[in-house]
């Protein structure tokens, strides 16, 4: 009865993908040193960086969907734990009063069997409600990529990149400054949000 339910509440932070290619097709070389504010290559391909940990922090659907998400999580650990709590004080009763001889036998295995009932019913919703918040986030992790991607589509019509790179962590060792996107993908990206009805609704909760 003692058993501890395990549901994590963890917001999956997926690493984007931000590839977008174009009909470039001049000679492919390395873009030489910038020697001004912005580079600009023209004898190879134009390539553009994005950091990913300033779009999830900075770009307001992700701030939304993240407070969102984790009111849900926290709505969810604290069903179970609650339900649990009362589960466990019901079998410690149950225990105490076997031990006083408080039953018949017929009585002690009908209780326990219900008990028991209720352990393997908190566990399936433990199950059901853990997948339904995996398949909340995914559903996130999606529109995160979907609209990144789209205005990326949009932004890279005048911008003509060959290639815009995603970079979180240290999956890119070296990367002039002079390449980085990433205000100007966020602030597009801010500029065309528009939290649906139902996110209003959810955020106001």
């Amino acid at each position: 009865m003692k058993k501890k339910m395990l549901f994590g509440v963890t917001l999956l932070a997926s690493a984007i993908t931000l590839s977008m290619s174009s009909c470039d097709k001049s000679k492919t070389q390395e873009p030489q040193t910038p020697q001004t504010e912005k580079a600009t290559p023209t004898d190879g391909m134009k390539i553009a960086y994005v950091e990913v940990d300033s779009i999830m922090t900075n770009y307001t659907f992700c701030k939304d969907y993240s407070l969102i998400l984790q009111k849900k999580g926290q709505n969810i650990q604290n069903t179970l734990e609650a339900k649990q709590r009362q589960l466990q004080a019901a079998a410690a009763n149950f225990q105490q009063k076997v031990q006083q001889n408080a039953y018949t036998q017929e009585q002690a295995q009908s209780i326990g069997a219900g008990l028991q009932k209720q352990q393997n019913d908190l566990q399936v919703l433990n199950q059901r409600l853990s997948n339904e918040f995996q398949v909340e986030t995914e559903k996130y992790n999606k529109a995160l990529r979907d609209s990144i991607q789209h205005f990326l589509a949009e932004y890279n019509k005048d911008k003509k990149y060959a290639l815009i790179l995603s970079k979180a962590g240290d999956n890119i060792l070296y990367a002039n400054e002079s390449y980085n996107i990433t205000k100007d993908v966020i602030a597009g990206l801010n500029k065309a949000y528009k939290p649906s009805a139902a996110m209003k609704k959810e955020d106001k909760k």
